[in-house]
């Protein structure tokens, strides 16, 4: 049993590398094709793969009062760490709208599903996942849905021109909300074990689709076609990836100290690295693709590193 609990972990490591390399490897040879179907690849994560994983987890959730203020708690810290982004990345320093969106969107959104779920029950145990789910759909869902989104649509490049247009792309270009919407609506029967269980394999099955994304990303942004191992920790990087890992947890964990005995699942989502979905984002609303990808691929090389070293201990 000792053998098996860190094998999620590696194996989910194994796919991040995997997509990641095949990435770098097909940019590098064929740039225009590779760098067309990661595109590809990140719309139809939007509009066909990620609507289901959402629609289904959330018709079949349950959540107890106790849960509810830690969920509460975690969309208030989302909203703090957003502000507190940019903040730092607009006023600190001082960078261009589509860079200081990137940052934005690459703290809101954490990879509570692809790598929070096997790490969950690597760290935790199969009995703390439920609670980890519930995180992950209610207070994730909407840090996506809502906040990244809204972020895009107002700071993105392809977004459009004044208010009216940036509201009307936040509602076209947003999928994921209008599952959450028909997911809350839906009564259980609509959401039997079997499509719940597959619609947890189809998001984990997408992890190797969206760091092929990062990998062409970070590929296509090298210069003089060599690409630096490892990509460069740049100031908005930075940020992203200290508030992501550093001010979300902790000021969860200070928010709860008061009023709840914070759920172990809880702490740990938040503590998840950048989540590939901020790439489907930048994408489709114009945000800087490559803070954001070398946001993800930093704070997961860390996430993974710590949760290894763990098992290991």
């Amino acid at each position: 049993m000792q053998f098996a609990r860190p094998m999620g972990v590696l194996l989910t490591t194994g796919l991040m590398l995997a997509g990641a390399a095949v990435g770098v490897w097909s940019e590098q040879r064929h740039p225009r094709a590779a760098v067309g179907l990661a595109r590809r690849l990140l719309m139809v994560m939007l509009y066909v793969l990620v609507p289901p994983v959402i629609f289904f987890n959330l018709a079949s959730a349950s959540i107890s009062i106790d849960n509810g203020v830690g969920i509460a708690l975690g969309l208030i810290t989302s909203a703090i760490v957003g502000v507190t982004a940019w903040l730092l990345s607009s006023r600190l320093l001082g960078l261009p709208r589509a860079q200081v969106g990137a940052v934005i969107c690459s703290v809101l959104v954490a990879n509570t599903t692809y790598l929070g779920y096997p790490l969950t029950v690597a760290l935790l145990g199969r009995d703390h996942l439920s609670t980890g789910v519930l995180f992950d759909v209610l207070v994730g869902g909407p840090a996506l849905m809502l906040g990244a989104f809204g972020v895009g649509a107002a700071f993105g490049s392809r977004a459009g021109e004044g208010m009216r247009e940036r509201v009307r792309t936040f509602f076209t270009r947003n999928p994921p909300l209008y599952a959450a919407v028909l997911g809350l609506l839906a009564p259980k029967a609509l959401a039997p074990n079997v499509l719940v269980d597959a619609s947890q394999v189809l998001a984990v099955a997408i992890l190797p689709l969206g760091f092929f994304a990062v990998g062409a990303t970070l590929a296509e942004g090298a210069e003089q076609g060599e690409l630096p191992i490892p990509p460069p920790f740049t100031r908005p990087v930075a940020v992203a990836v200290l508030a992501r890992l550093a001010l979300a947890p902790a000021l969860l964990m200070l928010l709860a100290a008061p009023l709840i005995d914070l759920p172990s699942a809880y702490r740990l989502m938040s503590a998840m690295p950048t989540g590939i979905n901020s790439m489907v984002v930048s994408h489709a609303y114009g945000l800087d693709n490559r803070i954001v990808a070398e946001t993800i691929t930093w704070s997961t090389a860390i996430v993974v590193l710590a949760a290894l070293v763990s098992l290991l201990l």
